[in-house]
């Protein structure tokens, strides 16, 4: 009778138990600090941070949320599966590719860049913003399928962004072979001023610390026009070739002047103006993204709210373990005269207790809406992955299922065996 009553239940539905709820995580923290078990205490905290996930070695992190380098809204979510990946921003509309993976080398150099006159100019009359490099670094990023890609890039800090052996994000430019074509034109979704593949922002999972890149000054030996040390002679150049031909045509010169002032201004009108314009996508392309990214810009305030919540709460712990400490010293001294000490310490204890029962209400809160907003987005993404890989394995199947029909109907039967 029993066999049969608990027939197709098995061993762990019967026994799985239902998740405490915040009061019994609040008893549990307070009385590992009363017991002055404090490791233990930050380990429940950890477990109220994280509702829905266990807590073995083996869990599945939800990913590491990724911001838009020109935006800096959250964009993406690298998962530990994850290696390159393109993202679109629906707030700017440009793409950027995401490369996540652990770095094998690095190499970096802190350099002292002495500012030219000319630059140090521009800089006094606010007409150059642009940070100068401390040190120049050189990574190599291992993505989990194997494959290793080089990054080089400058920080404004001599402080490394990440270290070997940790896993990071770099978020750069798309590459020239990322486009969209819009009738015989081909337009590069990606941000202005930077180069396709320039790294802009460096993301590390250890410590959720993000790091903005700045372009990797060009080593020695490569001159560019754009260069003011090659091009302010050039200029030189061409306004005494201007003054010698006023000798032949006196109109000359102004027209010469004018019509490099017109071609400057309408190739800077283009560069400003029309062609980021034209590389942005549509904004119909980007509609369902800013759904998902609202969603994770909000996932991304609630674990920062939850990781404040976390820091506070443990100071409270260890200040409450002292408190009950030193309460127990004071009654173990047995001193009459330590009763108001006794006191004071005791209503030091329990506002302690009252503020820290705060705290982990607020996190519980937190910790539910962000597993449902995990929810929300794994559905929209993850559950729709794996239905299409199940879809196309079954797919396969059939087609080998009808191919192996078809050469078996197609082979004459004999009756020799018959």
């Amino acid at each position: 009778m029993r066999s049969s009553f608990d027939q197709g239940v098995t061993e762990i539905e019967r026994w799985k138990w239902s998740r405490p709820d915040v009061s019994v995580y609040t008893s549990l923290v307070q009385g590992l600090a009363a017991a002055l078990k404090v490791s233990d205490a930050l380990k429940m905290i950890d477990y109220i941070c994280r509702v829905g996930v266990s807590p073995s070695e083996e869990e599945v992190p939800f990913g590491k949320v990724v911001r838009c380098p020109t935006c800096m809204i959250a964009v993406a979510v690298a998962q530990p599966q994850h290696g390159i990946q393109i993202a679109s921003c629906a707030k700017c509309r440009y793409q950027y590719e995401l490369v996540s993976g652990d770095i094998t080398s690095i190499d970096s150099e802190a350099i002292s860049m002495d500012l030219p006159a000319w630059e140090r100019g521009l800089r006094l009359l606010q007409l150059m913003k642009q940070s100068i490099p401390a040190a120049v670094h050189s990574i190599v990023v291992q993505t989990p399928s194997g494959m290793a890609r080089t990054q080089r890039f400058a920080t404004e800090t001599v402080d490394l962004p990440a270290q070997k052996g940790e896993r990071v994000t770099i978020a750069s430019a798309v590459p020239s072979n990322v486009y969209r074509n819009v009738g015989p034109f081909k337009f590069s979704p990606k941000a202005p001023n930077v180069y396709p593949g320039e790294p802009m922002c460096l993301t590390n999972h250890e410590n959720g610390r993000e790091s903005l890149l700045l372009r990797a000054p060009v080593k020695d030996g490569k001159l560019s026009l754009l260069n003011p040390s090659v091009l302010v002679p050039l200029l030189a150049v061409l306004v005494a070739g201007d003054a010698a031909s006023g000798i032949i045509d006196p109109s000359l010169p102004q027209f010469l002047v004018v019509a490099a002032i017109s071609s400057f201004g309408a190739g800077a009108t283009l560069n400003t103006l029309v062609f980021p314009r034209l590389n942005q996508l549509p904004q119909k392309s980007v509609d369902a993204t800013a759904i998902k990214q609202k969603l994770l810009s909000q996932y991304d305030l609630l674990q920062s709210r939850i990781k404040e919540l976390k820091e506070a709460a443990e100071k409270e712990v260890w200040m409450l373990a002292r408190m009950c400490q030193l309460e127990n010293k004071i009654f173990a001294v047995g001193e009459p005269s330590y009763r108001a000490r006794r006191t004071r310490v005791k209503r030091v204890r329990e506002g302690l207790e009252n503020s820290l029962e705060g705290r982990i209400e607020l996190i519980d809160s937190y910790a539910r809406i962000s597993s449902m907003i995990e929810i929300e987005f794994e559905m929209e993404s993850d559950v729709l992955a794996a239905e299409a890989l199940s879809n196309v394995r079954w797919r396969l199947q059939a087609e080998a299922n009808d191919e192996a029909e078809r050469l078996l109907s197609s082979q004459p039967v004999t009756t020799e065996w018959i």
